[in-house]
């Protein structure tokens, strides 16, 4: 496991990050997101989702848990999981069906699901600070180490990670 820090400023900083971790993708990650309520993880997804194409509204699956997005180049689940009850509620919603390999998962509150979701290819955990986000990387396995090599080598994309 790796760990890289990275700062963004604001909204718009954020929502770059996502396209620039977009980009990096190919299919099949689990990239999940930490932090409190109202840290910027939904942004990060909106940055995410709109750099493959999508043009409508973007929201935090808080009550359906799961929103697809069957993108033109990429099928992605944005999956939030703070109203989870017990972890096996994702087996009743049909979890397996979601882990097919190909689409990429991003994870808004993983710890909700822990022992029933797949392990993460990247953890972010997204931090306040008076002047932005501190966001720190995680990386797990050779996919979640590519990700982050991806995102070192676009550092003019995603501000300053070290």
């Amino acid at each position: 496991m790796s760990t890289f820090p990275l700062f963004l400023p604001d909204t718009e900083a954020m929502e770059a990050f996502g396209g620039s971790l977009a980009a990096c993708t190919n299919g099949g990650e689990a990239i999940y997101l930490h932090g409190d309520l109202g840290a910027g993880k939904t942004t990060l997804v909106r940055g995410f989702l709109r750099a493959l194409g999508h043009v409508g509204a973007v929201k935090s699956p808080t009550y359906t848990l799961v929103e697809p997005y069957e993108l033109a180049t990429r099928r992605t689940y944005h999956f939030d999981l703070y109203r989870l009850g017990e972890p096996e509620e994702l087996e009743y919603m049909g979890i397996r069906d979601y882990l097919d390999g190909e689409a990429v998962l991003l994870v808004e509150w993983p710890q909700r699901g822990e022992g029933v979701l797949p392990a993460a290819d990247l953890d972010i955990t997204i931090d306040y600070t008076e002047s932005g986000r501190n966001l720190t990387l995680r990386s797990h396995g050779e996919r979640g180490r590519g990700l982050v090599d991806c995102l070192e080598g676009d550092k003019s994309q995603v501000a300053n990670l070290d």
